[in-house]
C-alpha cells in the first residue's frame, strides 16, 4: 500500500508517500496486521487546539491516535518526558503494533509536521526501525484528495518488546558538562525569537534565550512551501550554512524535546543516523540553569 516518496532517497529512510495508484472507496483502510498509521498531533494549550478531538472529526483511514502526553514519564514535572519500555510496549501493543509493524506517523500541523518525527525518533529510541514520517502530514494528505475518516475501530492488541537505546538520550548534566567542554555540537530547533530571548516562550513559567554554545536551525526551515521535507541537497546546504558539521557528533534541543526530532530526521536522510535528543530542553534547561548559563537578548533569569 506504501512507497518510497520518487526522490533518490532509498527504502527505509524515514519518509513515505501513498502511492498514486492507492484507490478508494474500495480500499479505505489503510491498515493490516504489518501496517499501522498514527496520528500522532501535540499542540500547546495556547494554540488551543484539541488534537484527540481533531482526531476523532477526520483522520487517515485505520489510523489510531498516540497521545505523547499520556505515554510519557508521568513521574516527571516536565511535559511528556520519554517513558520506561514496559511503558512504550505496553502504550504501543494496544495500539495493535508489534515488532514486525511497520509504523507511520503523521501530524495535523498547518507547518506539514511538527511532533511527528518526535514519534519517529521515540520508536526508533525503543528498538525499532521499521518506522516512517507521513511527508507533508495531514495537511499533504487532504491537498492530494486523499480520504479521511471519522470512524475508529480499536485495533487488537499485539505484543511489542521494546529495548531502548539510551545513549540518543541526553540529560541536563550532559548539556551543562558540554557548555564546558564544547565536545558535540548542538542544535536548538525553536524560532530565531525564541533562540535571541525576543520573542515569548509558550510556557507562562519560562522566558526565551538559549545556552552557551548552541546553533539555532528553526524546524521549519527543513521543510519546504507545502510542507514537505526539502530534499537531500537543500538538507544539506541548510547544516552546512549553519556551520553543522555532520560527521562530528551532534545533539539536538528545541522546547521540550518534540521539534528538536526534525532535526534528527534531517540527519537521518542525510545518512547520519543517531543524533542525540536533549528530552528536558529548554523547558528544563531554564528552570535548571544557573543565569550566566542563559544567553538572551530580553529580559534575564533572576538569580
Amino acid at each position: 500500500m506504501w512507497s518510497p516518496r520518487s526522490n533518490a532517497r532509498p527504502p527505509g529512510t524515514g519518509l513515505w508517500s501513498r502511492p498514486s495508484g492507492w484507490r478508494t472507496p474500495s480500499e479505505t483502510h489503510l491498515v493490516g496486521p504489518k501496517l499501522r498509521v498514527l496520528d500522532t498531533s501535540w499542540y500547546l494549550p495556547k494554540t488551543k487546539r484539541d488534537p484527540r478531538a481533531e482526531f476523532a472529526r477526520t483522520h487517515v483511514p485505520g489510523a489510531s491516535f498516540f497521545d505523547i502526553d499520556d505515554c510519557c514519564d508521568k513521574n516527571s514535572a516536565l511535559d511528556h518526558m520519554l517513558p520506561t519500555s514496559s511503558h512504550f510496549s505496553q502504550y504501543v501493543g494496544g495500539l495493535g503494533i508489534g515488532n514486525d509493524t511497520h509504523v507511520v506517523v503523521y501530524d495535523t500541523s498547518d507547518f506539514g509536521s511538527f511532533g511527528a518525527p518526535r514519534l519517529w525518533w521515540m520508536f526508533r529510541l525503543f528498538g525499532h526501525s521499521r518506522v516512517s514520517v507521513l511527508d507533508g502530514g495531514l495537511r499533504n494528505w487532504l491537498a492530494d484528495g486523499h480520504p479521511v475518516t471519522s470512524d475508529y475501530c480499536e485495533p487488537e492488541r499485539s505484543e511489542f518488546e521494546a529495548t531502548v537505546n539510551q545513549s540518543w538520550v541526553k540529560s541536563y548534566e550532559d548539556v551543562l558538562e558540554n557548555t564546558r567542554t564544547q565536545q558535540v555540537q548542538v542544535v536548538d530547533a525553536r524560532s530565531a525569537g525564541r533562540f535571541r530571548g525576543t520573542e515569548p516562550e509558550p510556557r507562562d513559567d519560562t522566558l526565551p534565550g538559549h545556552f552557551p554554545g548552541t546553533i539555532n536551525m528553526p524546524f521549519p526551515s527543513f521543510l519546504d512551501a507545502t510542507g514537505k521535507e526539502l530534499e537531500t541537497e537543500g538538507l544539506s546546504k541548510l547544516f552546512r550554512e549553519a556551520g553543522v558539521d555532520l560527521e562530528k557528533p551532534l545533539w539536538a534541543t528545541c522546547g521540550s524535546g518534540v521539534t528538536a526530532c526534525h532535526v534528527v530526521l534531517a540527519a537521518h536522510l542525510l545518512g547520519h543516523p543517531g543524533v542525540c535528543v536533549y528530552d528536558g530542553s529548554w523547558s528544563e534547561w531554564f528552570k535548571r540553569a544557573s543565569p550566566e548559563h542563559i544567553i538572551s537578548e530580553g529580559e534575564r533569569k533572576k538569580v
